[in-house]
């Protein structure tokens, strides 16, 4: 796809909120330590984060569907860049929480609107590799934006990490001032249309779809440096590398995925989930060497994000007359996936089943979804031999 202005915007946009949302992650230790808080208690931080997504994806979507797309998706930005600048402001441990809970509102808005402009900006047979496009900020953030965020944390205090996003949200929103066309308001009944096809059998069977994906990468994803650390006796800076080569997996994996998606979504999902089954069941035993467990990773990587694209133009197509709410919602289910995700991971170690268990535990999520994928495929011919 040719270099598209207002999809870079976008990805720039994806980009900021990649970083602000797993950025915390790397600056927890900084943060507990200047604020005298625990650990756990800065932990919660992420948690905060995460439940702000889930409530303001609706929440955003709902009251702003007669502003138009261009004016909605800068303001949402402006919330980012507020968010952030009280996270950089903050001075005791609740104002931060505060902040945190503020910059999660644009989330979910931004990405859902953001992919449905995303897909209006191009020809209908290149919708996914466009969503895939604005999608590729947020895998680029996981590359260079982290990393890079958590070594200002460390060398010069982690709210100059956070007075760095600030930035960075300011810039988005002056790309989407001049990249952005005029796009046209979506047509639909209002909120009450948008609820009502949030409630149809296709949508619900897609959003689970998304849960379950979701959970099947971070319930390995979320321990990968303890098990790291444990199974293959890695050292830190093999750690970083390692998540700087998943994340160069999950960029290939967007790019592949967005690609195929506009081929067959169902084909690119039954792929995907296929090839993260073999490999989540080849980790099991491959972490145990530093090189065999480089690669997997990086085919993990690959095939966790190539399930991306396809899921949200499921959504999408599923709810084609009312789709902001689906689309945006759809995000916060990728949210609700991790936190499932890391929960199974975490009760996996708390029976006692060791690290390996983990990644059997993950391709166990993967093998649900494509069962569900395989199921509704099935019914989708069985329905179409019917009417025929």
């Amino acid at each position: 796809m040719r270099i598209n202005p207002p999809l870079v915007a976008l990805a720039i946009g994806a980009f900021g909120i990649g970083v602000t949302e797993f950025s915390p992650m790397g600056l927890l230790p900084g943060i507990a330590l200047d604020l005298g808080v625990s650990i756990p208690a800065a932990g919660l931080l992420v948690s905060a984060y995460a439940l702000g997504v889930l409530l303001g994806a609706p929440l955003m979507t709902l009251t702003t569907g007669r502003i138009p797309r261009r004016y909605l998706l800068i303001g949402l930005m402006a919330i980012f860049t507020l968010g952030n600048l009280m996270s950089a402001l903050a001075t005791d441990y609740y104002s931060l929480l505060v902040a945190r809970l503020v910059t999660s509102l644009n989330h979910g808005a931004f990405f859902g609107v953001g992919s449905i402009v995303a897909a209006s900006l191009v020809a209908p047979d290149k919708r996914a590799g466009a969503v895939a496009a604005m999608f590729m900020g947020l895998t680029l953030a996981t590359i260079g934006g982290v990393p890079l965020a958590a070594w200002f944390g460390e060398v010069f205090g982690w709210r100059t990490a956070f007075w760095g996003i600030t930035g960075l949200g300011v810039l988005t929103m002056f790309a989407l001032w001049f990249a952005l066309p005029n796009v046209p308001l979506p047509k639909g009944g209002g909120v009450l249309a948008e609820i009502r096809v949030l409630g149809r059998g296709s949508v619900l069977a897609a959003l689970a779809l998304t849960v379950i994906g979701s959970s099947a990468m971070f319930t390995v994803f979320t321990y990968i440096a303890p098990i790291l650390s444990s199974e293959t006796q890695a050292s830190t800076t093999f750690i970083t590398a390692m998540l700087v080569l998943y994340g160069i997996g999950l960029t290939l994996g967007n790019i592949w995925g967005g690609k195929a998606a506009d081929r067959s979504v169902d084909h690119t999902l039954i792929v995907s989930l296929s090839a993260l089954i073999l490999v989540l069941l080849a980790f099991t035993v491959l972490m145990r060497w530093p090189l065999p467990a480089a690669a997997a990773i990086l085919i993990w990587g690959i095939a966790s994000f190539a399930i991306v694209p396809p899921l949200q133009m499921r959504v999408m197509e599923a709810a084609k007359d009312a789709p902001n709410l689906a689309s945006a919602v759809n995000i916060g289910a990728f949210n609700l996936g991790n936190a499932i995700g890391a929960a199974l991971g975490g009760a996996v170690i708390n029976v006692g089943l060791g690290y390996p268990a983990i990644s059997l535990a993950g391709a166990a999520m993967a093998m649900l979804g494509l069962l569900m994928v395989l199921g509704f495929a099935w019914r989708s011919r069985a329905v179409a031999a019917a009417v025929v």
